[in-house]
Order: structure tokens, then sequence, then C-alpha cells
């Protein structure tokens, strides 16, 4: 199972993870956070930092920011793309669309060998939003939250939401759903997550492993050893 979260800045997103997650086995369960790409994911196709951290089968993998960073950050601050390395004739107008169709022929791959996705995004209203930096500001124990940035990207919020809207408008799919959860009150973003992942997990059917015939056998000697045994 895939669990992907994206949103504006304080929407939200760590304690939502912390809280639907906080029942589950922490064995069964991996969150990658993605923050700006280093020089070695640079130097590799866009989807190749995300995908080597896919889960594997029996897991739960949580992306904290996603692929979806390509066609939303990269998109609203063009000098990012300058800095990928593309040849100049791949850098076109259609180069958007030509992402979002990356992305959706990956989320259309992996469901087809087994991995059901689930993606978040937390909208979280400009006047929270502004509430909860002052809030980072005001409280010492929340100072470190803060970064100047976050204002500056403040200065970009239409530009976010139209890239969102076209984001998930061209990737929303039966097999790979979007949720657009309100992100203003923290307890009902947390609500409607956990019943979307709950339902994900029911549509699995998930069931222990069936052992076969000579793995039964194999039990019973076990199970007569150790009843003969003494102590």
């Amino acid at each position: 199972l895939l669990l992907v979260f994206q949103a504006m800045d304080a929407a939200g997103k760590d304690g939502t993870i912390k809280h639907v997650m906080s029942g589950v086995n922490p064995q069964g369960v991996q969150v990658f956070s993605f923050k700006q790409p280093s020089s070695e994911e640079l130097d590799h196709d866009f989807l190749w930092r995300t995908t080597k951290c896919l889960p594997e089968r029996g897991r739960i993998g949580i992306f904290n920011r996603s692929y979806y960073e390509e066609v939303l950050v990269v998109r609203v601050h063009p000098p990012i793309l300058a800095g990928q390395k593309l040849p100049p004739e791949l850098v076109t107008k259609r180069i958007w669309d030509e992402r979002l169709e990356d992305i959706a022929a990956l989320e259309r791959y992996l469901t087809r060998n087994g991995v059901a996705i689930v993606k978040f995004f937390l909208h979280v209203s400009k006047k929270e939003q502004k509430k909860r930096f002052l809030d980072r500001l005001e409280e010492p124990d929340k100072n470190w939250k803060f970064a100047l940035g976050d204002v500056e990207e403040r200065k970009h919020w239409d530009a976010y939401q139209e890239a969102y809207e076209e984001a998930i408008r061209a990737t929303a799919t039966p097999w790979a759903p979007w949720y657009v959860v309100p992100a203003d009150a923290k307890w009902y973003t947390r609500l409607v997550v956990a019943s979307a992942v709950i339902d994900a997990l029911e549509r699995m059917d998930l069931a222990y492993p069936q052992v076969d015939e000579a793995k039964k056998a194999e039990l019973a000697k076990a199970r007569e050893a150790l009843e003969a045994a003494k102590g």
C-alpha cells in the first residue's frame, strides 16, 4: 500500500501521518519525506528518487511529498527545472502535460503489479495557514518548524492552487484516487484520512499466509517433538 501526501506548508501532513498511523506496527511502515533534491538525485530522471523508495510487498509506504513535487514546486519555480540538466529540446510547453502523463503511467504500472495507491491533498485555506505560521512564531516549542521561505511561498499561492488543480485532474483515476481533504480542522482531516486508509486496506482482503501440506506435516512433527521432550 502506498499513501501519498501532498499539501501546502502547515497543512498538517506530519501530524496527520503521526496520528493516523500511531496504532500500526512500525515494522510494517516506511515513511519517506522528500525535500529539495540532492545532486545525486538531479543526475537521474525525475521519478528516480521516489521509485527507489517504493514499498515492498507486505509493507505500507508513506510519501510525505512525492513525485508530484515535480509538477508543483518545479512548475511554480521554473529556475528549478533549469537545474535538472534536461536536453534543451525536451523543455517545451508540453513538459508539464508529459510529466503528468508519466506519473499516471507509473501509477497504472504499480497498481498492475499489486501496489494499492491512495493519494491525499490536504487542502488548508490561506487564512488558516497564516494562523498556523503565526503560532509557530509565537510558541517557542514550535519555532523549529518555521522557515522564512514558507512566507515567500505564500506569494505564489494562486499558482500553486492552479498547479494542484491540473495535477489532480490529470491523475485522479479509479485505481489511484485522490482525496481532497479539508485541512483547516485537524481532527476532521485525520478522520477522513484514517477512513480512507481503512477502506483501502479492507479492499485488499488481507489474510495471514496459508501453509501447504508439506509445511503442515513439518509443523506436526515439530509438535510431536516438543510434546515428547522433557521440561
